[in-house]
């Protein structure tokens, strides 16, 4: 038995904040952020929305997409990194709005590869028979935890959700390989300092700044290609599949630089390869699943194609999974 992705959501916030709209407020410009990264514009949660908001709003397009009902599901996995409360998270929150009472819910976090992981897990728990139909969410709201005067970040952030319906499936379709793979020695490579227990909130915290998202760029840009390759062939070989039989590659959409060394290393064409980050900018978990739905809905990815999803995130946790859609 396999299981398959039935239904695709997204959800992105009404407010739109260009490069232009930056310029305003931090000492950058749009040929500056464009050469550096490719982001055009990016989509921000508004001050009296949640990210849960976002993450219903993306479960219930996956839902109709799927045809089948929020009671329906068994299993609801939500991959965050910044979850509504540090306690009890975010997937109670969007079970709680769609009236799933007896659904197992629970957060992963894994760095940017979050919904990678999530996915990999719901596809597992299928398989060994101990839910019938799972829901899978990437949401992000990075806007909450980046320091808006602080140029080196705060334009390479947006906000989303991205959301899959997954179900039993024939062998060989659905998920055909999976890779996950971490490196704790860079656990430091992206992270928020303070809010956790080690460093729990004070005002000597807030006043240092390290309630806001930190990243060694350099550092992230030399590692996350190369791991992102590592995992993407390896999900190939499980799969039995070689590089010519891909469709698409849907990486995380951290940055064109990124994204385009990847598809040099890779040796595929750039046209296999889906990117919005443009328009949407770097959405964390969510990149993939809103990428993936982007391209659903416009007609590029059809029935029988071969796709490989990749990402590289805080921890560090890399990964890749194939499917056969």
């Amino acid at each position: 038995m396999g299981s398959r992705i039935t239904g695709i959501g997204s959800h992105l916030p009404e407010r739109c904040v260009t490069n232009a709209d930056l310029e305003k407020m931090v000492d950058t410009s749009d040929e500056w952020i464009v050469q550096r990264t490719g982001i055009h514009s990016r989509h921000l949660l508004g001050d009296d929305d949640t990210p849960s908001d976002m993450g219903t709003e993306a479960l219930k397009k996956a839902l109709d997409d799927a045809n089948v009902d929020a009671a329906d599901i068994d299993l609801l996995i939500v991959a965050t990194n910044f979850p509504d409360m540090i306690c009890p998270g975010t997937a109670p929150f969007i079970a709680e709005a769609l009236g799933m009472e007896q659904a197992a819910f629970f957060d992963v976090k894994a760095g940017c590869t979050g919904f990678v992981y999530a996915l990999a897990v719901a596809d597992g728990m299928i398989k060994a028979g101990l839910f019938n139909r799972a829901a899978v969410v990437g949401i992000e709201a990075l806007s909450r935890v980046t320091d808006w005067t602080d140029r080196k970040t705060c334009v390479l952030f947006g906000d989303g959700a991205g959301a899959a319906i997954v179900e039993p499936g024939s062998e060989g379709e659905g998920v055909v390989g999976v890779s996950l793979r971490g490196d704790p020695s860079k656990n430091l490579l992206l992270h928020l300092p303070a809010g956790g227990t080690r460093t729990p909130a004070s005002s000597a915290s807030i006043e240092a700044g390290e309630h806001f998202l930190r990243m060694e760029g350099s550092g992230v840009f030399r590692h996350a290609v190369p791991m992102m390759e590592r995992a993407a062939r390896s999900a190939l070989e499980q799969a039995g599949l070689a590089l010519s039989d891909i469709d698409w590659v849907i990486p995380h959409q951290a940055n064109l630089r990124i994204i385009d060394a990847l598809v040099r290393r890779l040796r595929i064409s750039a046209d296999k390869v889906i990117v919005n980050l443009d328009r949407v900018a770097n959405t964390s978990t969510a990149s993939i699943p809103i990428a993936l739905d982007e391209a659903v809905r416009d007609g590029r990815v059809n029935a029988g194609d071969v796709v490989v999803m990749t990402a590289f995130g805080a921890g560090v946790t890399y990964g890749a999974i194939a499917i056969r859609v």
